[in-house]
């Protein structure tokens, strides 16, 4: 069946399907509101999630009983469900420990807290733990060479696998799970410093922009969009590129140069964020009685306005925290971020992404490059679901 074909068929099946579970619904519960309000629409996604949902079943029982090589085409499938249901298992206990073990302030918090945002935190725990005791976790050094290069994944060595190296070694005989570890230290870490920069440097001046106003206001924000109409990753490529010629062989200073340059683009998006709120707070009644009192600008910013403006900047900062970690990978990848011999997770999946190329029919070796991509991308959807519970907490929404 081609495509198109399949495609019409869902179509077809849905449309009819959607109308015949509605009129099911209304019949067989004597006309309950909740199938007699039901939009054509809504029961239109009743059928295709339930068709997702076979989908899916069939996939992961072909991936589960079919023998190789047939199978390898469902290898990642079968390892990402599995995943999948093993995170959330782990997530939905991490909160029920969180509403009966701690203070009666973080009990309250898991107890509003939906089960994405619990595996948000638990991911975020994870990742700080492993950051700051990767020295202690890690089991080989993160430029230590072993003799044994190119060692798959797995620990079998039916498979070209090693017991010591669980995650294989890369082309030079280093130990990917070293580097693993070694990279939530030096990405994540360096992502998180960089993001506090950005928000000293954007929500500072743009709370000075918004209590001054004026000529101030009007020249940081001209400024901040001649640096916004230039896209981030080309501008931070560009400068890094510069860079790069000015540090010479000192690699540490490129590091500090990526963090300082980073912290500045960046910067700019939280500045809009910090004068757009700080305008809508210099005008209340509060702001004005501080005035007559005679207190300085330092006491109106860090005093009355921070502390009014904390919510969306902490959402703010989530988000800004992924951007700028996405932003540290890209750089890695094209060569001009994090330096060797220190771990980083995108100049991994750059340096292994040739392993992509043995997926079909040895997808235990194309795993190597995916262990970095997917701690990235692991990191990135667990700080948006926490984000998108603070958002929703500080809105004021309730269920």
């Amino acid at each position: 069946m081609s495509a198109l074909t399949t495609i019409a068929a869902i179509v077809i099946i849905s449309t009819l399907g959607g109308w015949m579970f509605r009129f099911a619904g209304q019949k067989g519960s004597q006309n309950a509101p909740y199938f007699r309000d039901m939009p054509y629409g809504v029961a239109v996604g009743y059928v295709l999630g339930a068709i997702v949902l076979l989908w899916l079943a069939k996939t992961y029982y072909l991936g589960t009983t079919l023998e190789a090589p047939a199978s390898n085409q469902y290898f990642f499938f079968v390892k990402a469900i599995n995943l999948f249901v093993i995170f959330a298992l782990v997530a939905y206990v991490f909160r029920i420990f969180g509403r009966h073990v701690g203070t009666a302030g973080t009990k309250k918090l898991f107890r509003a807290m939906p089960v994405t945002a619990a595996f948000g935190v638990m991911i975020i725990i994870a990742y700080a733990v492993t950051a700051i005791f990767a020295g202690v976790i890690a089991p080989h050094g993160q430029d230590q060479v072993f003799a044994l290069a190119n060692v798959v994944p797995g620990g079998d060595p039916a498979l070209g696998g090693n017991p010591d190296f669980p995650l294989g070694t890369d082309q030079i005989g280093r130990d990917i799970l070293s580097r693993l570890i070694y990279g939530a230290q030096n990405t994540v870490g360096i992502a998180f410093a960089t993001t506090l920069l950005a928000f000293f440097i954007g929500a500072s001046l743009g709370f000075l922009a918004a209590t001054l106003g004026g000529w101030v206001d009007q020249l940081l924000s001209r400024a901040v969009d001649v640096m916004m109409a230039i896209p981030s990753l080309i501008f931070a490529l560009l400068l890094m590129t510069i860079a790069s010629a000015w540090a010479g062989s000192e690699k540490g200073i490129l590091t500090l140069y990526m963090v300082v340059i980073i912290a500045v683009i960046d910067s700019t998006r939280v500045f809009r964020l910090a004068r757009a709120v700080g305008q809508s707070i210099v005008v209340m009644d509060y702001i004005e009685a501080a005035k007559l009192r005679g207190e300085g600008l330092g006491y109106l910013v860090f005093r009355e306005i921070l502390p009014n403006a904390t919510a969306p900047l902490l959402a703010e900062f989530g988000l800004r925290f992924c951007f700028v970690f996405l932003t540290i990978a890209s750089l890695s990848f094209l060569g001009v971020g994090i330096q060797p011999p220190l771990a980083d997770w995108g100049t991994m999946v750059r340096d292994m992404s040739q392993f992509i190329n043995f997926a079909a029919f040895a997808p235990q070796v194309a795993v190597a490059p995916l262990l970095a991509a997917g701690a990235i991308a692991l990191l990135t959807v667990g700080v948006n679901f926490v984000v998108d519970w603070m958002l929703h907490k500080s809105s004021g929404l309730k269920e």
